[in-house]
C-alpha cells in the first residue's frame, strides 16, 4: 500500500479484543488502541540489528530502533505480521520469529497505546533493508546498544520492549 495512513487496522480494547477497525491515520489521530509486532533480530554472533527510521515515518520519525516490525493489519495475526514485517524491513525471505511476550504500551503524553507482541529471530545472511523504512542500519553488540541508548534518540515503545527483553533474559 503506497499510503501507510490508509492501511486498515483492528482497533482493540484493554484485553486486546477487537472492537472495530479504522484507517491507520485515524487510529493515530484519535489515539485508538491497536496492535503492533516487534522482532529483535540477532546474527549468529549475537549482534543485534539496529536501524534508524526514515524521517517520513508516522511515529517517531528519524529515531533509532533495535526492533524491526510495525502495525498488524486488520484480520492479520501477530505471528503473520512478525514474519511479514521482518522480511519487509530486512529485505529477506525465510525468517522465523519466535514469540517472547506481549504487553500494552501506553504513551499517555501523546495519548497513544498499542499492544506489542514481541519476538526474536536469528538471521545469518545479507540484509537489504527497505529504503522507505530504514535510513541507516548495522549489527551491534548489547554493549554497543547500551552506549547508543544513553546517547541517541530511540523509539520509546522499542526502549520499553528492550527493557522487558533484558529482564526476561536475566530472569
Amino acid at each position: 500500500m503506497s499510503n501507510p495512513s490508509e492501511e486498515l487496522l483492528d482497533v482493540v480494547d484493554e484485553q486486546d479484543r477487537v472492537v472495530g477497525t479504522a484507517l491507520r491515520g485515524e487510529v493515530y489521530r484519535q489515539g485508538l488502541t491497536h496492535r503492533c509486532v516487534f522482532v529483535l533480530v540477532r546474527d549468529p554472533h549475537g549482534r543485534i540489528f539496529v536501524h534508524r527510521r526514515t524521517d517520513t515515518k508516522l511515529f517517531a520519525p528519524g529515531a533509532y530502533d533495535m526492533f524491526v516490525g510495525g502495525v498488524v493489519g486488520s484480520g492479520e495475526t501477530y505471528a503473520d505480521a512478525a514474519v511479514r514485517e521482518a522480511q519487509e524491513e530486512l529485505g529477506v525471505t525465510g525468517i522465523a520469529p519466535r514469540p517472547l511476550f506481549k504487553f500494552l504500551y501506553r504513551d499517555d503524553a501523546a495519548g497513544l497505546s498499542w499492544w506489542c507482541d514481541t519476538y526474536e529471530a536469528e538471521w545469518d545472511g545479507p540484509v537489504s533493508p527497505q529504503v522507505s523504512e530504514v535510513a541507516w542500519h548495522d549489527w551491534i553488540t548489547h554493549a554497543e546498544l547500551a552506549e547508543r541508548l544513553a546517547r541517541d534518540a530511540f523509539v520509546p515503545d522499542g526502549v520499553e520492549a528492550y527493557r522487558r527483553y533484558l529482564e526476561l533474559r536475566a530472569g
